[in-house]
């Protein structure tokens, strides 16, 4: 099962906000993009809005067919 499309479009951000971000995301060993994503979804459950639990693409080699020996 692969994970969802997600939706893309343009964000335009002060660059002292998008350096903070940036710095934020470089120590959590994230991309900007997915720091931005936690972000917003820490920001939603404070305010009580409930979410679905993102579909995450699974990793690694894919498991070997049965029965080849």
């Amino acid at each position: 099962m692969s994970a969802p499309p997600k939706k893309a479009f343009p964000l335009r951000l002060d660059s002292a906000l998008y350096a903070a971000v940036e710095r934020m995301a470089a120590a959590d060993l994230r991309s900007v993009n997915a720091q931005l994503e936690c972000l917003l979804r820490e920001a939603l459950s404070k305010r009580g809005v409930k979410l679905e639990d993102p579909v995450r693409a699974k990793r690694g080699r894919p498991a070997k067919p049965q029965g080849d020996t």
